[in-house]
Parts: structure tokens; sequence; C-alpha cells
């Protein structure tokens, strides 16, 4: 197969830390009246204050919006249209975690082109640009400062539902780890876990052919050789930091090491797309009400078994990558090897072993496996394809425990 690459990423991406003070800067290029979109407790943070005093200072009229909250229903994203349009707002800025700045993407695209948010789930449904976005992630998990999705729930779904488009990318994206030094360990490891699956799913995702349209027809393109960089790089610093700080949260390196790898993994999956790891934890966090982060997590492990035929050599990589010393090995071990170092990893930082312990019933795994089969932008992506006999093989693995018997699944890739 011919090299192939590509990326989707912000016009700005500034990291280290410190850069937040560096946003009045950008902010007064792009607009003159700003609405900050963040969720209440960063509303009253003394940090907010601070970066508002400077945009003033710099000339830009600032309104906030802090009625943020978890999960993004579509009703929260809606007040925040309001409070921008009777500001008649030309800048978005999202402070916060994942679900602060998907809804400050969201925000964003309401403002400039009308509508609900439903008007745009899917892919390719934003008809254009949207108004200047800027984004600030206050944990190391998500990515959404560099992706071109966001996800919403909807109350006429069951399930959160995803907005992609490249217009929904941040123009500037600015990640400063000292905002993260105040996670408490648990957010600091689902968002930590969450991070190290974009990546893996990212480098392990499938390949398309990549033909002249290929950047028209998907929003996520599939595994390539500009992504791998980003998801190695990702995984690399979040296999170091990860466990440095949740152990530890004052360890500056760790947490370094930690929201870059992030934004790396953002990167790499923002482009690449992820596959069944996250198709498996919609339905599974919309039941359980758990974390997206520790559903995903969950999943990883016995999602690499399940993929393992097809994709060996990565997983072999991702070993690499990870610093397990493991390379003169055979293949086939080092992958067997990978997996159980994710495994040991995640369980570490207490991530649970099962999606029966985040509260799966064995009565609900067909739904399981019925509606993670019909969020097919991510099925699509998996190295293995994937049919519903299979997917109910995996969830049935993954609630019992039973990773070792996704060994025996013994169907072999298709020659490529």
């Amino acid at each position: 197969m011919s090299l192939f690459g590509s990326l989707r990423m912000p016009r700005n991406l500034i990291f280290g830390a410190g850069q937040r003070r560096s946003l009045a800067g950008y902010a007064s290029a792009l607009g003159c009246r700003a609405l900050i979109v963040t969720d209440e407790r960063l509303g009253a943070d003394r940090e907010l204050a601070g970066l508002v005093d400077m945009l003033r200072q710099a000339g830009v009229d600032v309104h906030i919006f802090d009625g943020v909250i978890a999960e993004l229903p579509t009703s929260c994203i809606a007040r925040a249209v309001e409070m921008g349009r009777a500001a008649n707002a030309d800048l978005v800025i999202g402070i916060g975690g994942g679900s602060c700045l998907d809804a400050a993407k969201v925000t964003a695209l309401l403002l400039t082109h009308g509508g609900k948010a439903s008007d745009y789930y899917g892919e390719f449904k934003v008809p254009g640009p949207v108004l200047p976005l800027i984004s600030i992630p206050t944990t190391s998990g998500t990515g959404s400062e560099v992706t071109p999705v966001a996800v919403v729930t909807d109350p006429d779904r069951e399930l959160k539902v995803g907005i992609a488009s490249p217009h929904l990318i941040s123009h500037t994206a600015i990640c400063d780890p000292e905002l993260t030094y105040s996670c408490p360990p648990g957010l600091t490891a689902v968002s930590g876990a969450d991070a190290l699956t974009h990546a893996i799913e990212a480098f392990t995702t499938a390949r398309r052919e990549a033909t002249a349209t290929i950047a028209h027809e998907h929003v996520f393109l599939g595994k390539n050789a500009l992504t791998d960089h980003y998801a190695l790089m990702a995984i690399s610093h979040i296999a170091s930091g990860l466990k440095r700080a949740y152990d530890d949260g004052s360890d500056i390196e760790a947490r370094g090491r930690l929201m870059l790898g992030a934004t790396a993994a953002g990167l790499a999956f923002g482009t690449a797309g992820t596959a069944a790891a996250h198709a498996v934890q919609y339905p599974v966090g919309a039941m359980t009400h758990t974390p997206h982060g520790a559903g995903v997590a969950v999943m990883m492990p016995y999602v690499m078994e399940f993929n393992r035929n097809w994709c060996e050599p990565e997983l072999a990589e991702i070993g690499g990558a990870m610093g397990l010393g493991i390379s003169e090995r055979p293949v086939a071990e080092q992958a067997g090897a990978t997996i159980d170092a994710v495994a040991r990893l995640f369980a570490s930082i207490g991530i649970p072993r099962t999606i029966a312990d985040l509260g799966v019933s064995g009565a609900q795994l067909p739904r399981v496996a019925e509606q993670a089969m019909g969020i097919t932008r991510l099925i699509k992506n998996n190295p293995r394809p994937i049919d519903h006999g299979s997917m109910t093989r995996l969830v049935d693995a993954a609630f019992s425990g039973d990773r070792a018997g996704l060994r025996g699944d013994h169907i072999e890739p298709k020659a490529s």
C-alpha cells in the first residue's frame, strides 16, 4: 500500500505550563465579544477570573456561560446559545473538560448556522465554518480541543449522539498542564485511560484505500502515516505519565506528559477515528451512567484481544512505545504482552475489569450488542470486520471477564 497521511487540526496549537496566559493575544485577533462556555465550578475559579481580566484589558468584551453539566444535554447548549445571541458574540471560548469543550463547539455552530443540535447529527452536516473557537482543556483526556467531533445527549434518544465535521475543529487550542494539577485521582484515571484508548484505537484502526475523495467522504479517514506518528507519541507519554499522575498529582513532569499525550491522542483519532471500544461504551454508558473514560478503558483489553489477528504488528509497536522492552520476542508474543500491560496499567489506576463491574446486567447484553452495532461510524473503523455474532461474543467476554476466551476466536483476517 502506498504511503498516505492526513491530519485535521487547529490553526494554532500551543502547549506548555503557563500558556493559558496567551489567551488574550489569540482572542483579540479573532473577535471583540467573547462567550466563554464552561461549568459552574470553573466559572467561580480565580484562574478564570484572571483570564477574563486579561481579555478585557485586551479590549475583548466577555460574557460567561457557566451552565455546562455532565453528559451535555442539548437543553444546556440551548441556554448557552441564547446568551451568545444576546451578547452578539463573535468568538466562543471553551474552558474545561470534554463536555465544556464540546458545548463550546456546538454553541459556535448554532450561533453561526442556527437551528437545533439535532439538525447536524452525523457526519458532514455542518454547512460551513462556525464562529472562531478557542479551546482550553482542564483535563488530560478527551482531546476535544483538537478534534472535529462533539458528543451531546439528546433526550429523545437512548444514546449520546455525535456531530462530526472538520468545521468544528478549534481555531486555536491552548493546552496548559498547570490547569490539570488540581484534578483528583479518579478524574485523572478515567481521563487518562480515555486518552490511551484514543491512541490505541487510532493506531489499530482499519486502513482505507487512499482515493482522491477519501477526505470528502469520511470525517474519520482511518489509520495513516501522520496519525500513526501522533498515536505512538501519545502512547509513549501516557504510559509514562498516567500512573505517576494518578499516584501523585503534584508530579509536574507526569502531569505534563499526560496532557501532551492526551492532545497527541486527539490529533491521532481526530483524523483516524476510534472503533469497537467506543462503540460498546455508548450503550454501556447510557445504561450505567458511568464515565466515558471508564467504559472505553474497560473494553480496550478485550477489543485488543478480539482484533489481535488483524493487527499483531501494530500491537507489538504499541508495546515498544510503552517501553515494555519486548522487541526481541516473536511478534505474537509482543502483541500478547502489550495487551496484558494495558490491562495491568488500567487495573493499577482503579479501572474496573468488566462491564458487569460498571453495572451492566446479563439481561442487557443483547441490547448492548445491538446498539453498539448501530454506531456505524465507529464499527466501520474496526480493523477486524464485525457482525452481530462477533459483537455478541465480544460483549459477552467483556461481561464475564473471559479475555482468554477471545483467543479461541480463530476467524482468520482477509488477505491484504
